[in-house]
């Protein structure tokens, strides 16, 4: 709003500042006595214009990035600089909105976009084993924030041991809001205040909905909050996906009473596979990268990003170049001003998709690498999740942020801009997510093996110094028994 009534203004001053130029050099020129008269306050008027323009134009930018400044904070256990716009309020808001049974109605909106969704029952033993698998995971997530206290041990892990991951320097805690650092600069300079509620951190136990769906071999995470306000959708696709792989043996049928073989009914639940430990951890892999996107509050991220950042940004370069060139539209009528009007609409909505790809890439590198920790913690091996996404290279799409792209993209032929396409060809998502999770894995190996080293560096060195102190020891008990004995005859 500030950039739009300093630049209503900007074009008068700019059409002004051009007059009072033209009649100084007309008086300089033609020593024409009446302009040479008013100079001086042509020139006043001409200071004065100048520092109206520059205030006019340097307001809006500085409380643009006092704005931007105001709403950095740094990611929970990856330490990533990100903008968050939204206030604390509309937060809460949207929690309370996905709270309950609201997430469960928002997510079916998203999926019945595309017909009726078919919802796996709670009977469903598919179900059960991914409600488990998802429990199992989130009973990690309270270690996420006091790793350093509860995994003391994981310099300790060998080869043939699940890798724990060095605690990480930004732990899982509540976000501060920005009137938290008003408080403390506040308390620095005046009397104490009452602190504010930070903001909450959505913890476990979360939503989750299995859809039946066989041709969809994929899942996404949605929402924010607490009581379930965020939560997983998986796609039966992927559930037989990793069933058809090592396959395990099959649940005996549950016998039949001779009253249910009268009445010819069948078993009330038919023979299924049991899963075993490795599809168990194809599954956990998955669950946790969606697990990560909601631990690290990335719906949100979007949110503020995609609805507020962007397009706030293209809107204020659009009217400064819509008040820049007023002189050409006053001229040449709405026409041109409609044509940039136009113009500005199309960009705005490519360059926030764009935006919204770029920043879904750099959300899927950082929840595996946050779902590395989240499955170490959990008891299954870090390991296997990066080999399991080198496996999947080829498929596109297996987790994704975004429900939209989770759930209608990534067939032939659908419809791409061609920087998008440009980018995702010159720096493939899955290729690049696999070389980050290796790397993480790689970095948790150099510190623990850096952390080792200096254990035992300090033990070898009391270890030196313990000696040290018992030969002193030893040789003042020697050297006193010597006197003691030269002193008795």
């Amino acid at each position: 709003m500030a950039a739009r009534v300093g630049l209503t203004f900007v074009p008068i001053l700019l059409l002004g500042n051009i007059r009072s130029k033209k009649l100084l050099k007309i008086a300089d020129k033609h020593q024409i006595p009446e302009l040479v008269a008013k100079k001086d306050d042509i020139l006043r008027k001409l200071r004065q214009r100048t520092i109206l323009f520059h205030i006019l134009i340097f307001v809006p930018i500085v409380i643009f990035w006092a704005t931007i400044i105001a709403s950095l904070e740094r990611t929970p256990l990856t330490g990533r600089w990100r903008i968050i716009l939204l206030s604390p309020e509309e937060e809460e808001e949207i929690a309370a909105q996905l709270a309950g049974p609201g997430w469960y109605r928002a997510v079916g909106e998203i999926l019945s976009a595309e017909g009726q969704p078919s919802i796996i029952p709670p009977s469903d033993w598919r179900l059960q084993w991914v409600r488990d698998t998802l429990r199992r995971l989130e009973g990690a997530i309270p270690t996420l924030a006091r790793e350093e206290e509860l995994c003391p041990h994981w310099v300790d892990c060998g080869p043939d041991d699940i890798p724990l991951p060095p605690p990480a320097d930004y732990p899982l805690r509540p976000r501060p809001r920005a009137s938290e650092y008003l408080r403390r600069f506040a308390e620095m300079t005046c009397a104490r205040t009452c602190p504010p509620a930070p903001h909450v951190i959505a913890g476990p136990p979360y939503s989750l909905l299995v859809i039946d769906k066989p041709d969809a071999s994929n899942a996404f995470s949605y929402g924010f909050g607490p009581d379930g306000g965020g939560g997983i959708v998986v796609f039966s696709g992927f559930i037989d996906e990793v069933l058809s792989k090592n396959q395990g043996p099959m649940t005996e049928p549950e016998p039949q009473s001779w009253l249910a073989r009268l009445f010819g009914l069948g078993p009330r639940e038919p023979p299924h596979p049991i899963p075993t430990e490795q599809q168990t951890a194809e599954l956990a892999t998955l669950l946790a990268h969606e697990l990560a996107h909601l631990v690290l509050s990335h719906h949100i991220e979007t949110l503020s990003s995609g609805s507020i950042v962007w397009p706030s940004v293209l809107s204020i370069v659009t009217d400064a170049v819509r008040a820049f060139l007023f002189p050409v539209t006053m001229l040449f009528g709405p026409f041109i001003n409609d044509a940039l009007a136009g113009m500005g609409k199309v960009g705005a909505g490519e360059f926030s998709q764009l935006s919204e790809f770029c920043t879904s890439q750099k959300q899927e590198v950082e929840a595996d690498i946050v779902s590395a920790r989240i499955l170490a913690h959990a008891g299954f091996d870090p390991r296997r999740a990066a080999r399991f996404w080198e496996e999947r290279q080829d498929t596109p799409q297996t987790a994704e942020c975004s429900p939209g792209r989770a759930d209608a993209a990534a067939a032939a032929g659908t419809a791409e801009s061609l920087t998008r396409k440009w980018i995702g060809d010159t720096h493939p998502v899955q290729q690049v997510r696999v070389e980050k999770l290796k790397a993480e894995l790689d970095r948790w190996e150099k510190e623990r093996q850096t952390a080792r080293a200096k254990r035992d560096a300090e033990r070898a060195q009391q270890t030196a110094a313990g000696v040290a102190a018992n030969s002193a020891g030893t040789s003042v008990a020697s050297a006193s028994e010597s006197q003691a004995g030269e002193e008795g005859p």
